[in-house]
């Protein structure tokens, strides 16, 4: 490795995401210029072609959240540079960030996920598109923005997704509601890691609050599982990041209800953009496998690369 291999680090943004990023992006390059590597922070903004053409860095380290940097916006933008990138590129960002998108590839592999119907936020906010308890999820946004649970008591649909200043675009995911552990597993490379438990804090999930902010939830590492299960969490994780066409690291998050006669594991989603906080979920697996924080993101840098 070239300890001076030159890294520009892309975080910041315009997305709803932006605070995420710039929180992800800092601790990322830091731990990279400890690892030895020439660091360039970006925080990017619409002229990020001219940017990236006047630095041209050797790798380019993608700490953006949100659409712009997760859905396969970047990801082509750094391809028609030829510069190399580390997570995944086009096709596989842009599935992952639909999540209707992503359920049908699930589906056709054979990965468990709720019953769903993707339509216009003013359809979910007219009648109730599903029984309830549902969630209504806004089909390209991250960090849990314009999450809603329809719960057993609420006997109206949502409407707060008709409001003139809905900011989460226009089509919703309505997906039926399913109660139990909040767990999620990373992938690194061809390579499964542990499995957590997410114990949220001061929310009945695990949204924005309790994503980011210190003390918002509980990490149980590993995850108080039944071995078959833990193990099975792993294997679909692997198969999650395989079957969208993942590279780099991903991480796909699981409900499991443990109710005796009623057990269900279900995957909700893969994140192809994982969080890189100091609150966040891979950091912390990885840490448990051994793998410092400096060690994960050099290997990501190792492992950029354009589409392959």
């Amino acid at each position: 490795m070239s300890k001076r291999k030159h890294v520009a680090v892309l975080m910041g943004g315009w997305d709803s995401e932006r605070p995420v990023s710039l929180a992800s992006g800092n601790p990322c390059a830091n731990a990279l210029e400890e690892a030895g590597y020439l660091v360039t922070r970006v925080d990017v903004g619409r002229d990020i072609a001219n940017v990236l053409q006047s630095l041209r860095p050797d790798v380019a380290f993608n700490a953006l959240h949100g659409p712009f940097g997760e859905g396969g916006k970047i990801q082509g933008l750094l391809e028609l540079l030829e510069i190399p990138y580390t997570h995944s590129g086009v096709l596989a960002s842009s599935l992952a960030m639909n999540k209707d998108k992503a359920k049908v590839i699930y589906q056709s592999v054979g990965i468990p996920v709720a019953e769903s119907r993707t339509v216009s936020r003013f359809e979910a906010a007219r009648a109730h598109v599903l029984p309830v308890p549902y969630v209504v999820k806004p089909v390209a946004e991250g960090s849990s923005f314009g999450v809603i649970i329809v719960k057993e008591d609420r006997n109206h649909p949502p409407q707060e997704c008709a409001r003139d200043d809905w900011p989460y675009g226009e089509m919703v995911m309505v997906e039926r509601y399913v109660a139990g552990h909040e767990l999620t597993c990373a992938v690194m490379g061809d390579r499964a890691l542990g499995v957590l438990e997410i114990v949220p804090v001061s929310e009945a999930f695990y949204g924005y609050d309790a994503k980011y902010a210190p003390g918002g939830s509980q990490h149980l590492l590993p995850a108080p599982l039944l071995p078959k299960i833990y193990q099975d969490i792993q294997k679909l994780s692997l198969q999650a990041h395989q079957a969208l066409g993942c590279r780099g690291v991903s991480r796909s998050d699981f409900r499991y209800d443990d109710t005796p006669g009623a057990e269900e594991l279900i995957c909700l989603e893969t994140n192809t953009q994982p969080g890189m906080t100091p609150t966040s979920l891979v950091p912390d697996i990885a840490s448990h496998e051994g793998i410092s924080f400096v060690d994960l993101v050099s290997w990501m840098v190792e492992d950029a690369s354009c589409d392959r």
